[in-house]
């Protein structure tokens, strides 16, 4: 019995090899490879030219000793609003026509949030910009977008004035878009600084002239900014007798339209390669 088993055993064996053999070789035949072909090129991505003036502003600030804070997207009413000066019957926040969730939970409106939250873990000086997206019920045209993302910028010290606040967006702006570029700060209004200004940059294509780009004022607007009203240091338990500051907001697609010259906001979102193959 058991020679009769080695002897099945064995003639196994020799049948497994042959049908192994046969299928290797029909495999070989069926996959080869005519090595003769070019190879396949592959083509390598690019950066999106939103993360360029991301990683851009970025670089600038913490070059100039800002850290980077981040929050979340999903805010509460009260550090969306109220703990900045907008109490819920202020008109600013029809302006800023919200996507609600709830009565008290909404998508942040714009990142100035996260300096309420940094103030609120740690005492002064405070150095920071905060990049995120942010969300408003504006329908879709050349140059609003109900998702965008923004740049916010905070400074908290003893003695800080105005004048800071200018010396740092011109250096931004020098570093940004050139050092020929002239910078212009007009009185603005924004419920959590004060006094307040809208910061203007020479046009990019006149270079101050006067165009149809920046309706032949020589100006195009970038950002707002101002010093932080003694309120808000109030709402966080700082000392307005003590402490001064500033803040600054930037819109990175209204940015990256100046820089590169692009003249609909759409085409961001629209995943044409066309546009995106020019950064």
């Amino acid at each position: 019995m058991n020679q009769t088993k080695r002897d099945i055993e064995k003639l196994l064996d020799i049948k497994t090899t042959e049908i192994e053999k046969i299928e290797k070789n029909k495999k070989l035949h069926e996959e080869s490879v005519d090595i003769t072909l070019p190879g396949r090129k592959h083509e390598r991505g690019g950066t999106h030219p939103i993360t360029l003036v991301l990683k851009k502003i970025e670089e600038i600030f913490l070059s100039l000793g800002f850290k980077i804070e981040e929050g979340p997207e999903v805010e509460l009413d009260y550090y969306n609003f109220e703990a900045l000066n907008i109490p819920k019957d202020h008109p600013a926040r029809d302006d800023q026509d919200s996507f609600y969730i709830n009565r008290e939970i909404l998508l942040r409106t714009h990142t100035s949030p996260v300096e309420i939250r940094v103030m609120e873990k740690q005492q002064p000086p405070v150095r920071m910009i905060t990049i995120g997206r942010c969300y408003r019920r504006d329908a879709a045209d050349s140059t609003h977008s109900p998702m965008f993302h923004q740049i916010e910028g905070l400074a908290v010290d003893k003695d800080i004035t105005f004048g800071d606040l200018k010396g740092v967006l011109t250096v931004f702006v020098h570093r940004m878009f050139g050092e020929d570029r002239k910078v212009r700060f007009r009185p603005g209004y924004f419920p959590f600084t004060e006094p307040s200004a809208e910061v203007d940059v020479s046009c990019l294509l006149c270079h101050g002239k006067g165009c149809r780009a920046c309706g032949y004022s020589g100006w195009l607007e970038i950002m707002g900014a101002g010093v932080t009203d003694p309120v808000v240091f109030k709402m966080v338990g700082y000392d307005p007798e003590k402490y001064s500051g500033f803040a600054f907001g930037m819109g990175a697609e209204r940015i990256a339209m100046l820089k590169y010259g692009i003249n609909d906001i759409r085409l961001f979102f629209e995943n044409d390669l066309r546009f995106l193959k020019q950064f």
